[in-house]
């Protein structure tokens, strides 16, 4: 009996733990979002963004609409130049219209490390669609006040030129 009852629950306990979990179309539009950047793959990465998208990037004085961050990124797609973020830790929530999301996802690029980018996504016409992309460097809670000293002294350095 005892056979039973653990066979039966190692064969739960395997079925359950090697289920694929369905991404959620949401999550599709993200992972979509990241590959065409990584594949420089102009059309479909921004085809991902609202008409009225804003993507706010790593430094204070990036904030593009559509329009404008297509003009910024075209050059470097246009040359198969594109951007790697690999996301993992996504965190989705859903307005209980179910036609507004909002993420939070922890991010690994080769050049800045760990980032996160979290934003808003709305349904338009059945499709997600990023309304909003921030994509930003998490600093250690211990190294903030020495970033924002190193901040500050660009900045000024910046208004003396």
């Amino acid at each position: 009996m005892r056979t039973t009852i653990f066979g039966s629950i190692l064969l739960i306990a395997l079925v359950t733990g090697c289920r694929t979990i369905a991404r959620t179309p949401v999550d599709q539009t993200l992972d979509r979002f990241h590959a065409a950047a990584a594949r420089a793959d102009e059309k479909i990465y921004f085809d991902c963004f609202a008409p009225e998208g804003v993507f706010l990037g790593t430094d204070a004085t990036e904030r593009w609409d559509v329009p404008s961050f297509r003009a910024f990124a075209h050059p470097y797609f246009s040359q198969g130049k594109g951007w790697t973020y690999t996301s993992s830790d996504r965190h989705i929530a859903m307005a209980p219209s179910n036609d507004l999301a909002w993420f939070d996802e922890m991010l690994q690029n080769d050049k800045l490390g760990t980032c996160r980018g979290s934003g808003v996504l709305r349904l338009i016409n059945g499709e997600w669609k990023i309304a909003q992309y921030n994509l930003s460097i998490p600093i250690p809670n211990d190294h903030a006040k020495t970033v924002v000293e190193m901040i500050r002294t660009a900045a000024a350095t910046q208004k003396t030129k």
